[in-house]
This record gives structure tokens, C-alpha cells and sequence, in this order.
């Protein structure tokens, strides 16, 4: 069956004739890797559990260094705990939430806890997507639960009982269906006229971002973190320094010039300049993580990286990455 989630999937269900030439079937190792999605009647969901305990050991390994020993976060990201009350457990709607002065945590407004599980399994660790176990995104969502006063300390969380603790969420009931993207048959919440003389030639946008903060984070394509067998045939050519950053994604942290989460790499390369050991301390924090050299934002463990890949990448970087 077609899934939504790619639309180069959609090749897979062409008949081949259709459009001779053009495109390819997709391999069922890359159908499988795309089709993960689990609804919120958590169709798509699978076996498995983890426990609050475990969970623990799962977030201090491989999500507190981004999110905060207590999902409190840091000063890059925003909290995931905190925000909801007993009573907001009870009724299903968050209160806090009327309050626009308040931080919006992430337990404040998901709806539906599908979308937590979903979330954690395809995007998270940041660096390494998709290496959670399905029995650690069940334990490591038990304990952001657990964080929130959801879940209690000897909870084991499960295919089989995912539908009642859903029935626990503070903002269960704070989803609203009643706009024209959930309804095809339903008023849209836009609306537009064609412009058919005397139109105007330029659009103008409403809102951008100010200049200071444009292109702030590079380039965004080159940052995608690949998975499946786009990522065997891109290892299966060795590249430089430079094409292996972008494609690991240090660049949403990283920089050439300029400091924007982390240091940039012309800062690195000049503080460790003429240091005999610096490569293989690099290569050991890149690949391990740690904290305190560059001010409190951690740097997180890399284990996705292969070590000759992160030789290339700090080669690259003390030859001061230009």
C-alpha cells in the first residue's frame, strides 16, 4: 500500500509502463525504513515496552546532553517537562496554556501520544536518527511521562497500553478538528481569488525573518540526515571533510565562520593550532561527546559517525575549514 510519507514512494505503486524511462520502483528496504508512521488510534504501533527505570538510562545516555537531566532543556532547546498540573491530568486541557506569557513545554500541548512515540522513534538522538531500540523509544517515553507526573516510577509502557495512558495526557483534549484541514467537506480557514488583470507583479511577504538571522543555519538541504539505502550508497564513496560535516549534520550546530549553537570550526582550528595530540582529542570528543570547553551547550556523542569519516571531518576542520 502507498504511503503518504514520501512521495518518491509513490513510484512503487506506477505501473512501469506508465511512464517508461522515468524513475524507479522503490526496494522494500526503502519502503520499510519510510513506513513507520503510528496513528493516533496507534494502528502502526509496534510490539514492544520499556519501563521508567530503563527509560532513565536511555534519556542520561542519549538525551539529556540536548534536553536536560529533567527535560528542563538548556538555553538551544525548548523544555519538555513542565507546565501541567494534576488537575490538567484529570480534565485533559491544559490551563496554562490561556496564558501567553508562560513557556509552551512540549507534555503542555501534545494531543495525542502517538505523535510523542512517533516523534522520538524517526527523529531522535538528533545525531543519530533512528538508532533507538523500540523497546528504548517505549522506556524513553515512559520517563519523559514519568517527568510529568503521568506515569508512576514502576510504570512499564507497551503496545498494550498505550491507548490508557493516552486517556492521561493533560492536553488529550485540547486537539480541535473543527477547521477545513481535517474535513475535506468542511469551509477552509483560507481563502483566495484568482487574479485574473491588472495583477501584481511582485508578491510580497507578510512576515520574513529579520537580516541578521537569514541563512543563520546554512544550507538546510545539505544538512538532511540520510537513512536506508541512500546512506549504504553514499558511505560506499569516500568524500571529504567538508561533504561528510554537511551530511552528518554539524552544520546545524557548526559553522565555518561565525558561532551559532557550537563554536565555529575556524575558532577550533585556531585554538588547537600547533597541539600534537588536538587530532585525536577531537576525534575522541566528536565521536563520545562532552561539555565545558566552549560554555555550557554540550557537545553530543556522535556513534553514528565512523571513526575514519570523523578523521577526515577534523583533518578538514584544523586545516582551518575553508
Amino acid at each position: 500500500m502507498c504511503k503518504w510519507l514520501s512521495a518518491f514512494l509513490l513510484a512503487a505503486c506506477i505501473p512501469a509502463f506508465a511512464y517508461e524511462g522515468i524513475g524507479r520502483p522503490a526496494t522494500p528496504d526503502e519502503v520499510a525504513a519510510w513506513d513507520i508512521d503510528v496513528r493516533p488510534d496507534f494502528k502502526g504501533l509496534p510490539a514492544g515496552s520499556g519501563s521508567v527505570k530503563q527509560g532513565q538510562k536511555v534519556w542520561d545516555d542519549k538525551c539529556a546532553s540536548c534536553h536536560g537531566t529533567f527535560g528542563e532543556s538548556n538555553e538551544v532547546f525548548t523544555p519538555i517537562v513542565g507546565g501541567t498540573t494534576a488537575e490538567d491530568i484529570r480534565t485533559g486541557r491544559v490551563k496554562a496554556l490561556l496564558n501567553p506569557e508562560i513557556q509552551r513545554t512540549t507534555l503542555m500541548k501534545v494531543s495525542t501520544l502517538s505523535t510523542l512515540w512517533d516523534y522520538v522513534r524517526r527523529a531522535m538522538p538528533w545525531n543519530a536518527p533512528k538508532t533507538l531500540t523500540v523497546d528504548e523509544v517505549y522506556a524513553v517515553v515512559a520517563y519523559m511521562l514519568n517527568l510529568g507526573d503521568i506515569l508512576p516510577d514502576d510504570f512499564v509502557l507497551s503496545n498494550a497500553n498505550m491507548a490508557q495512558v493516552q486517556a492521561r495526557l493533560p492536553n488529550r483534549n485540547g486537539m480541535t478538528r473543527d477547521h477545513g484541514l481535517w474535513d475535506p467537506k468542511a469551509k477552509p480557514d483560507v481563502a483566495a481569488v484568482a487574479c485574473m488583470h491588472d495583477c501584481v507583479s511582485e508578491v510580497r511577504i507578510a512576515s520574513e525573518l529579520p537580516e541578521h538571522a537569514r541563512g543563520s543555519h546554512g544550507n538546510l538541504a545539505e544538512q538532511q540526515r540520510h537513512w536506508g539505502a541512500t546512506k549504504a550508497s553514499m558511505a560506499a564513496s569516500r568524500a571529504d571533510g567538508p561533504t561528510i560535516a554537511r551530511r552528518s549534520a554539524c552544520m546545524g550546530c557548526h559553522a565555518i565562520e561565525g558561532r551559532s549553537v557550537g563554536p565555529a570550526f575556524q575558532e577550533v582550528a585556531q585554538r588547537y593550532r600547533g597541539r600534537a595530540e588536538a587530532p585525536a582529542l577531537l576525534v575522541d570528543k566528536v565521536r563520545h561527546g562532552g561539555s565545558g570547553v566552549w560554555g555550557t551547550v554540550p557537545m553530543p556523542a556522535n556513534p553514528g559517525l565512523s571513526e575514519e569519516d570523523t578523521r577526515t571531518v577534523i583533518a578538514w576542520i584544523l586545516g582551518e575549514a575553508k
